[in-house]
C-alpha cells in the first residue's frame, strides 16, 4: 500500500491535520497543492494506492483554487481520505464537495474528516489547534481509518454531510496590502497559490483572483502584507458567535456512521 499526502494547505493548518494522521500509516510521499502553475495532471494513481487530500474551508466551501488542482490527477480507483480543516465555524459544504470532487478523478473515497485548525485570518479563533486533545483524536481516527482501508471488500457508499447544489463561493473580501517596508523579494508571488500576485510587481495584488488564504501575510520575510486593521476587527465581531466554544473533529467513515469525539 503506497500512501500519499496531497495538501493546499497556505498557512499550513491543513498540513499539520494531515501529518498527524498520516503518521498512522508510516512514512507517506507528500505532494504540495497550494502552487499556482505547477502541472498536477502528471500524477496518476492506481488500485492499493491511498491518497489522504487535505484543504480548508473558506466560507464553507472548498477554494478554487484547491478544486482546480487537485481535479487534475488521475486515479483509477485509487483509495481517497478527503480531510476539511475549518477555523472553528463550520464548513458546510466543503467536505461534500471535495469528496465529490475526488470521486470524479476515479477515487474511491473511503473516509472523511473535518477538523479544526486555527482561523487564517481571525487568528484567535481555534487558536493553537489542533492541539493536544486534538491529535489524540486524529491519531484515533486514522487507526479506525487503517482498519477500513485493510479491509477494501467492505467499502461502500457513506453519509457525508452538506447540500448540493454547493453554497455559492465568496472569498471573503479582505485582500492583504502592501506597505513601504516591502523589498521586492517575489517570495509572496511565487508563493501565492490563486497566481493573484505578479512575481514581477508584488506590491500589486489582482483583487479578483485573491482567495483570502493570507499565505503572503505569513511568507513576507519583512512582514510588508498585512490586511486592513477595521476591515479585522470586524469580521473578529462578525464572527465571534459563530467561532465561541470548542468545535470538535469528526470522522464519517465507509460502513459506518458518524464518529466522532464529544467533549470530556
Amino acid at each position: 500500500m503506497k500512501v500519499y499526502t496531497m495538501s493546499f494547505s497556505p498557512t499550513g493548518g491543513t498540513k499539520k491535520i494531515l501529518d498527524i494522521l498520516a503518521g498512522e500509516f508510516g512514512t507517506p510521499k507528500e505532494m504540495d497543492f497550494s502552487l499556482s502553475g505547477k502541472d498536477y495532471g502528471l500524477y496518476r494513481f492506481e488500485p492499493g494506492d491511498v491518497c489522504l487530500v487535505g484543504a480548508p474551508c473558506f466560507g464553507g466551501r472548498i477554494p478554487k483554487a484547491a478544486i482546480e488542482n487537485f481535479t487534475k490527477v488521475r486515479a483509477k480507483g485509487a483509495a481517497a481520505v478527503v480531510v476539511v480543516s475549518y477555523g472553528n465555524r463550520a464548513y458546510e459544504d466543503a467536505l461534500l464537495e471535495l469528496r465529490k470532487a475526488m470521486e470524479g478523478r476515479g477515487f474511491q473515497v473511503v473516509a472523511a474528516v473535518a477538523a479544526v485548525a486555527e482561523h487564517s485570518i481571525t487568528r484567535q479563533y481555534g487558536r493553537g489547534r489542533p492541539d493536544d486533545r486534538d491529535c489524540q483524536d486524529l491519531r484515533f481516527m486514522a487507526k479506525d481509518i487503517r482498519k477500513i482501508l485493510l479491509k477494501p471488500d467492505s467499502w461502500s457508499d457513506f453519509y457525508v454531510p452538506g447540500r448540493f447544489p454547493y453554497k455559492e463561493y465568496h472569498t471573503i473580501p479582505m485582500v492583504p496590502e502592501t506597505g513601504g517596508s516591502c523589498k521586492g523579494c517575489e517570495k509572496c508571488g511565487a508563493l501565492c497559490p490563486a497566481a493573484a500576485i505578479p512575481r514581477d510587481n508584488p506590491r500589486e495584488t489582482d483583487r479578483g483572483r485573491c482567495i483570502s488564504c493570507m499565505r503572503c501575510v505569513q511568507v513576507c520575510p519583512e512582514h510588508a502584507r498585512q490586511v486592513n486593521k477595521l476591515m479585522l476587527f470586524g469580521a473578529s465581531v462578525k464572527l465571534r458567535k459563530a467561532c465561541s466554544g470548542r468545535k470538535e473533529n469528526e470522522l464519517y467513515l465507509s460502513s459506518s456512521q458518524w464518529v466522532g469525539f464529544p467533549p470530556v
